[in-house]
């Protein structure tokens, strides 16, 4: 924490205070000098029946205070720590993370909140990574989408404008609505999302548990990496029919033979790595 040094403008600097960011340690550090620092509000928040939540350095809280208490309450939370200040926002909306919160008469609308620096970039399609990474991208982004999004209209503008996202980044048209209807037959949905039935789906697709990870036997799993190209796509269903054809009746069939990827290095990729 104390040996970080950078260069600007030809001339070498040691940072004397703070964490270098980007660094694994600072967030982990971070995190808990936080931990400490938040318990007397977590507390004070709890006695009043209030919800306190932290992401980091992004806090939350729900509570039945006038605001000028809160403005107070604040004030006092910034005479804790010296190396910590609040600024905060107080209001019947809020913005925490990618969520965008609104209090309309008692009731909370949801919905995907964007900052403005938000830009319409995607892992572009004509990348040179695997066709399933892209799918993934359109599955977990509608996904959130239909997490966020309270409301049927809300969902509609959201799902447009990821589709326009997707068309800029040169996502077929088919593609991306084989993705949006293979999201509702994950959550085994035979029906399409409208205005009478959103509610109730959406529901189901917030309380349907995430499907835990299955622990990696290391002693029993073999991990192969190759290099990924557009010529290289049907290489690793061939892996597998070679493997149980010359391996099949072998003890060493107990292994698991798991295919990974690395990308190619090439000028594409670097420019994409670095947009």
């Amino acid at each position: 924490m104390k040996n970080n040094y950078f260069s600007y403008d030809g001339q070498f600097y040691h940072q004397i205070r703070g964490g270098a960011m980007g660094s694994p340690l600072t967030l982990t550090v971070a995190n808990c000098y936080m931990f400490f620092y938040e318990q007397q509000i977590i507390k004070q928040i709890n006695n009043s029946g209030g919800l306190y939540f932290r992401y980091i350095d992004d806090m939350f809280i729900a509570i039945n205070w006038p605001a000028r208490h809160l403005f107070k309450q604040i004030d006092r939370w910034n005479h804790f720590d010296e190396n910590i200040k609040l600024s905060e926002n107080i209001g019947s909306t809020a913005d925490f993370l990618d969520l965008h919160m609104e209090n309309q008469d008692g009731q909370l609308i949801t919905t995907v909140y964007q900052k403005p620096s938000y830009e319409p970039y995607y892992l572009p399609f004509n990348s040179v990574h695997p066709l399933h990474m892209k799918k993934n991208i359109i599955f977990t982004m509608l996904l959130r989408i239909i997490r966020y999004c309270s409301t049927f209209q809300a969902y509609l503008d959201e799902r447009e404008r990821l589709r326009l996202a997707l068309l800029f980044n040169k996502y077929p048209n088919k593609i991306i609505e084989e993705c949006f209807n293979f999201l509702l037959l994950k959550y085994k949905i035979d029906q399409p999302l409208n205005f009478n039935n959103y509610n109730l789906i959406r529901q189901k697709i917030i309380e349907t548990p995430i499907k835990e990870k299955i622990p990696v036997d290391y002693g029993k799993t073999m991990f192969i990496h190759f290099t990924y190209c557009s010529s290289m796509k049907t290489f690793p269903k061939k892996f597998h029919a070679l493997w149980d054809k010359y391996f099949g009746e072998s003890p060493i069939n107990e292994v698991l033979p798991v295919l990974g990827t690395r990308n190619v290095k090439n000028l594409q990729r670097q420019l994409t790595y670095t947009r």
